[in-house]
């Protein structure tokens, strides 16, 4: 994993949305559903994220956000 300095200036607030539902245990359907977003749009945003904190899963961002308190 790569260190980010700055993670408010890194992942946007929609990011954040579909990181703390997943977190919530629901499916990127749920997720999309939840949101209004298609499920290609949900996965669109959380490999976005994850290739920019230099992550390879959706967990690994979980876990990135929860211990800076952004969910």
């Amino acid at each position: 994993m790569s260190t980010v300095t700055d993670p408010t200036a890194t992942v946007t607030s929609q990011e954040l949305s579909v990181l703390r539902l997943l977190a919530d245990g629901l499916s990127v359907d749920a997720v999309g559903r939840r949101l209004n977003l298609s499920e290609r749009t949900v996965r669109r945003r959380t490999k976005a994220v994850c290739d920019r904190l230099g992550m390879r899963t959706a967990v690994q961002a979980i876990v990135w956000a929860a211990h800076r308190g952004l969910l």
